[in-house]
């Protein structure tokens, strides 16, 4: 302690100063935290309230947001009473598009039978599109928007069994979106002219008016597209014929003589040339760009190998009438039902990788096989509901692989489908919610192949396994089915009750797991670890060559193995499963 300091204390003058000096660092604390300050103060102690109404005015935008988008999945996925009430027959695409002003104008005349007595029916029409009328028997329907839907009414109730047109006039520019660009106004490398639709995920109605969901599709439709002189459109179904109309523009007809998918319908507007081919009568052609005619020459002869494995398969080609033709466009490709869409680059696998990483894939170019198997699976047998899509990719995908066992042999076939196991993530299942539109994960096309490989293995017939590939082909084609559908019949063939390996494999995330464990004498003792009640696939074990089959559940059964132990094996490339070596106290020994 100083002196200074005592003699403060003893003296009232320090005694005075030392106060002063407190309340001087009193003021100075005040200060610091704002008490005497005219903006301070309300800083502090209101900062946490204002981040609190922040929180809720965020918290609301995203509960906004999140009501709209559901709302709006819901309006595209549910096949309500507005959609039920009615049944699609034919459908008139008509319309100009200008690239210069990037637009579209004209009309969908879409004819409809009533199944129930209504006043209004739904439609879809992106809310950027313009509703410029609605016409039945020359009379101005009223209409109602909610987001991309469209409510037709009637000024009458429109009676069950009755048939009915109207002309649906509309207008403006479409949106580019999505992955593959919804509705593209682009060009060509050379600067002219490239417009192209691919909308499977956006949904047509990005482009055109359409009663826009999977389960009801039209018999036929005719599809008219005016374009500029000098372009060529080329679009779904059988060309009829161009009109020059006078005006700088040409009307390019096409009729599509079987039921299609709204989604499917295509435009694909370039500086095109074209060649071709027969295959017996059904004819094969190609379009492509002036710059790329002798490399699709080359790579384009992998058509007719690929369409003679399919036949082998499954028949004719499902839309014969209306001829096969492939399309070069910008993106990677999409199965527009006869007018399939190819943007490889001329080159085998897959933007020429390796697709499935096994040595498999570069033999064959991945964009003509996947995409034109969909003309089988997808657009021949198409799924009702998005959360079924497992149904176009998962057996598209499959294809894949039938094409690969026909072309190059088992082994390769083999090697490919297990290719496929590293693209698997097991997270989410292969059915989503149905009613809602939201898009199953991608598992679908991976997992859903491997799925048929192990209903091949559960079968263990193979003679009996593609006679039945070929029947859900014949007893399913141009109809629009739910998994519901595949397991009655998979059920009546297999002699078994299927739902729960279907329900284990679509409507879990887990694969089925092998339990094994060595017991005492030789004994194997085993059985399945599943999420599905009931669960009880047969399954190929012993040795390769010698397989016997064993039928476990989810009970432990024993199987006398008199070889040794190195030498049991479990058939796992003909199944899509996960195997767990237990010890013996783990499985009850």
């Amino acid at each position: 302690m100083s002196v200074h300091n005592l003699r403060d204390k003893t003296n009232p003058l320090g005694r005075l100063r030392r106060t002063i000096r407190r309340l001087l660092k009193l003021v100075a604390l005040l200060v610091v935290t704002g008490v005497f300050s005219d903006t301070c103060p309300a800083e502090p102690r209101l900062a946490p309230f204002q981040d609190e109404l922040q929180n809720d005015e965020q918290r609301r935008r995203i509960s906004a947001r999140q009501a709209r988008a559901e709302r709006m999945a819901i309006l595209r996925g549910e096949y309500g009473r507005f959609r039920a009430n009615n049944d699609l027959l034919y459908y008139h695409l008509d319309i100009r598009i200008d690239p210069n002003a990037k637009t579209i104008v004209g009309k969908t005349q879409i004819r409809f039978k009533m199944l129930a007595d209504d006043q209004r029916i739904q439609l879809d029409l992106y809310a950027n599109l313009n509703v410029d009328r609605i016409v039945w028997r020359d009379q101005e329907l009223k209409f109602e928007r909610e987001f991309n839907t469209v409510f037709v009414d009637f000024p009458e109730a429109l009676r069950a069994g009755e048939t009915h047109e109207i002309d649906f006039y509309y207008s403006g520019s479409p949106e580019t979106t999505g992955r593959f660009g919804g509705f593209t106004f682009g060009e060509d490398p050379q600067g002219r002219p490239w417009i192209y639709t691919a909308c499977q995920g956006e949904g047509a109605s990005i482009w055109w008016p359409n009663k826009d969901q999977l389960r009801d599709e039209v018999e036929s439709m005719d599809i008219s597209i005016a374009i500029p002189n000098g372009l060529k459109n080329i679009s779904n179904g059988r060309f009829q014929g161009s009109d020059d109309l006078g005006d700088g523009f040409t009307r390019w007809r096409y009729h599509v003589s079987y039921p299609i998918n709204n989604y499917c319908v295509s435009v694909n507007i370039a500086n095109y040339e074209q060649f071709g081919e027969k295959l017996g009568d059904l004819t094969l052609d190609y379009f492509v760009l002036p710059e790329d005619l002798e490399a699709a020459k080359i790579q384009f002869t992998q058509v007719r190998p690929m369409m003679e494995a399919f036949v082998h398969y499954f028949g004719e080609f499902p839309f014969a009438r209306d001829g096969y033709k492939l399309i070069q466009v910008p993106y990677t490709g999409m199965e527009h039902q006869s007018a399939v869409t190819y943007g490889n680059g001329f080159q085998n696998g897959y933007g020429g990788r390796d697709w499935t990483g096994v040595g498999v894939s570069l033999k064959f170019d991945f964009i003509i096989i996947h995409e034109t198997g969909h003309e089988w699976f997808g657009n021949a047998v198409s799924c009702a509901d998005i959360a079924d899509m497992w149904i176009q990719e998962g057996w598209t995908t499959y294809l894949e692989c039938m094409y690969v066992e026909h072309v190059f042999g088992y082994e390769d076939a083999l090697k490919y489908t297990n290719g496929y196991r590293s693209k698997i993530a097991n997270r989410q299942p292969i059915i989503t919610q149905r009613g809602v539109h939201r898009e199953p994960s991608q598992d679908m096309y991976f997992k859903g192949a491997l799925f048929l490989h192990t209903l091949r293995g559960v079968r263990n017939d193979d003679a009996a396994w593609w006679a039945l590939v070929r029947e859900i082909y014949d007893t399913y084609k141009y109809r629009n089915i739910m998994s519901e559908d595949l397991v009655e019949l998979f059920s009546k063939r297999y002699g078994r009750d299927m739902q729960p390996i279907f329900d284990q494999y679509l409507r879990h995330a887990k694969l089925p797991i092998l339990q094994l464990a060595w017991g005492q004498d030789q004994q194997l003792r085993y059985r399945w670890q599943a999420d599905v009640p009931g669960f009880n696939m047969p399954i190929r074990v012993g040795q390769p060559g010698k397989w016997q089959v064993i039928e476990p559940t989810l009970e432990w059964q024993t199987l006398n193995w008199e070889q040794s132990q190195t030498d049991f094996a479990v058939a796992t490339d003909l199944y899509y499963i996960e195997v767990d070596w237990q010890d013996a106290s783990a499985a009850g020994n």
